[in-house]
């Protein structure tokens, strides 16, 4: 079965929020707009967003780094949004793996918004509908578009090519690729979500600061630098 995903790379994203704005521009005109929006341009923006950057500060000197992590709906292939909508509301298309809302359907009621692990489900406060990632349906088919901007907004918009889209199923795909290359992982798999979307590993921290190592040049004790960043436990907050 098709399953359409977003793979980011935490190595090259440079939480620019290209992706943030861009996804809200176009979904705003699309067929879920238009989006609340009560402060969009705070430092805490509140209003409806489909995609955030959350920015974080790990580590201590010299061993200090700044991770920005991309987070939106995962499209998990087991999603545990859908079995709790009263209405039918939310579903898993089986055509391409998306999980979307019928906003025809939705009563606001904000049961799949409390059982969505990752916090990726949000209430637009004036419509009173549940709102959340597409992946842009509306657009990915769209015939009127050229067929090289027939991706999610978000792609089209990051400047460092962050951001890759394809079928994770078919083991020929962009994304696919990288996910092999690259060792890309879900967001905590252990709550058996199995999450569509993927992330590539931020290369070590080290001693030497980021970029290629030369803590062959430091002390012994400094060999510990290479150790993996925990980011999927930060990333998993609101």
């Amino acid at each position: 079965m098709t399953q359409m995903a977003l793979v980011i790379d935490l190595n090259v994203c440079v939480g620019c929020h290209a992706c943030v704005t861009s996804c809200k521009e176009w979904n705003t005109s699309g067929e879920a707009g238009s989006l609340a929006d009560q402060r969009p341009y705070d430092a805490d923006p509140s209003g409806t967003f489909f995609n955030r950057v959350q920015t974080y500060e790990a580590g201590e000197f010299p061993l200090a780094d700044t991770i920005h992590f991309p987070k939106s709906c995962l499209h998990c292939e087991d999603p545990p949004c859908v079995p709790v909508c009263p209405t039918g509301a939310s579903y898993k298309r089986k055509e391409d793996g998306l999980v979307l809302v019928d906003f025809d359907k939705c009563i606001g009621c904000k049961y799949c918004a409390w059982a969505c692990p990752y916090g990726a489900r949000e209430l637009d406060e004036e419509r009173k509908e549940m709102t959340k990632c597409t992946l842009c349906a509306d657009r990915i088919y769209n015939e009127a578009l050229p067929e090289r901007d027939r991706k999610p907004a978000c792609v089209l918009a990051c400047p460092t090519s962050a951001r890759l889209f394809g079928d994770i199923h078919d083991p020929e795909s962009v994304v696919s690729k990288a996910i092999q290359e690259r060792g890309g992982y879900q967001l905590m798999p252990e709550w058996d979500t199995k999450p569509a979307n993927h992330y590539l590993p931020r290369r070590p921290v080290n001693a030497c600061g980021s970029g290629a190592c030369g803590c062959q040049s430091q002390d012994a004790d400094t060999s510990d630098a290479h150790g993996e960043l925990n980011l999927a436990s930060m990333a998993v907050r609101v």
